[in-house]
């Protein structure tokens, strides 16, 4: 294993140190593993919180600022935060007017921002929803899609629901916005090489010196199919073809697409993969809005893109123009 690092052990809580000493003005770390925003809660806004693993920097502590979420809870790299910590990340979040709970759907997760809820309801009165992003579309099934992971579409997740809440919507309003935009977003990820936990110091899984995995989650979950090492264009066009045979398109429809490094691949091969996935879709007759080309949702070191399309109506579109800043993502 060949990382910068101390102590594997404090591997999480030195980034986070890092972290809000580089961006003071943009978070706060009021307990250990919560990072909120650094001015605190706004008074009679819905509160967006988030929660997951480390070792998928900018998801989920970067997205802590203005028009996005207000606070996060923090695991061990690929590992659930407790309920405590995302309890605690509610709290930090309120600003009286409820707190929406925005995340992937991991069991882990699941579990412990559940008990998250209750605790918080019951001690500190505050009234909380749930929108689950499940957008990897070969993690599960159509007729199973409750079942998919929750990937890269969170992004537009927390964009949309987060401007939505910065006009002062009432939690039901803000959760209806999020739910929609979950609904809309399809990811599919491929990968050339593992990467590797801090505290396990050895790779996640191993791929050939010439292989590929089409379908592979952000954590090494296996994928659809392994083989040798395929063009840009044919690897493109299989996640397109996948995509939109799961969320089919039509000539005038709006989308946003999300090209996405899985942390080691450069900008230079996104850019060749967005290229040819904008010519696919225009050549359908499909709008494309505001695409993000970049690292929005990483998997440590892995090699490797996802690519995300967010179908698009007119609030949706609005809402992801709308302001917002964190460390990693400003519009306006």
């Amino acid at each position: 294993m060949k990382k910068i690092l101390n102590n594997p052990a404090d591997y999480v809580d030195e980034m986070l140190d890092g972290m809000i000493a580089a961006h003071p003005d943009i978070y706060a770390q009021p307990s250990p593993r919560v990072v909120s925003r650094a001015g605190g809660a706004t008074q009679g806004k819905v509160g967006i919180v988030t929660g997951g693993g480390s070792g998928h920097l900018p998801i989920f502590t970067g997205y802590v600022g203005k028009g996005l979420l207000d606070a996060a809870a923090i695991g061990d790299v690929f590992a659930s935060p407790s309920a405590e910590q995302m309890a605690e990340s509610m709290r930090q979040a309120h600003g009286g007017a409820g707190v929406l709970r925005l995340y992937g759907n991991y069991g882990g997760d699941v579990m412990n921002f559940d008990m998250a809820g209750e605790t918080v309801e019951l001690e500190d009165d505050i009234a909380s929803t749930t929108v689950l992003l499940a957008d990897d579309v070969v993690s599960a099934p159509p007729e199973e899609a409750e079942k998919r992971r929750g990937v890269a579409g969170m992004v537009y997740a927390f964009k949309i629901a987060g401007a939505k809440a910065e006009e002062m919507a009432d939690l039901e309003t803000v959760t209806a916005v999020a739910q929609k935009t979950a609904d809309a977003c399809r990811s599919i990820g491929m990968a050339l090489t593992p990467c590797t936990v801090p505290q396990a110091g050895k790779p996640t899984f191993e791929l050939g010196e010439n292989e590929m995995e089409m379908g592979m989650g952000i954590h090494g979950e296996p994928g659809i199919w392994r083989d040798a090492l395929k063009q840009a264009d044919a690897i493109t066009d299989e996640m397109i073809e996948r995509l939109t045979a799961d969320m089919p398109l039509a000539s005038g429809d709006h989308v946003s697409i999300l090209v996405n490094s899985l942390g080691a691949t450069p900008p230079e091969e996104l850019y060749i993969m967005y290229r040819r996935a904008k010519a696919r879709l225009e050549g359908a007759g499909v709008s494309i809005v505001s695409p993000l080309v970049g690292r929005y949702a990483t998997s440590m070191e892995m090699t490797g893109a996802t690519v995300t399309l967010c179908k698009l109506d007119d609030e949706m579109e609005a809402l992801l123009k709308a302001p917002c800043h964190c460390a990693y993502w400003t519009v306006g």
